[in-house]
């Protein structure tokens, strides 16, 4: 899941208000499980699609184009430097119920 399309998640920590976490789970540390699984998900999409992007620029070849490779490089780097950590992102959508999740265990019950 490429996060172009989250533009409204903040760059920074944000304090939040530790009742609204539990609002859907009824559970603190069942929601933070749920947030933290999410973004592992998306620090791994995120990799994944920065590594295929820098891997168009690998080559065994010297040239004097390679000045001009570094710098795509460098802002490709940057701007993904500049998107939201991906903890952020995970806490957004879980807030705004676009994270679908179960557990099993309720389920059984």
């Amino acid at each position: 899941m490429s996060q172009k399309n989250n533009t409204t998640v903040a760059n920074s920590t944000v304090t939040r208000d530790l009742r609204q976490l539990d609002k859907t789970t009824d559970n603190l540390y069942e929601s933070i499980v749920v947030i933290s699984k999410r973004a592992n998900q998306i620090a791994v999409d995120v990799k994944e699609e920065l590594n295929g992007k820098l891997a168009e620029f690998a080559s065994n070849n010297d040239n004097l184009e390679e000045v001009f490779e570094n710098r795509e490089q460098i802002e490709i780097s940057k701007h993904y430097e500049r998107m939201p950590k991906p903890t952020l992102v995970a806490i957004d959508e879980f807030l705004h119920d676009k994270v679908y999740f179960r557990n099993p265990a309720k389920e059984q019950d």
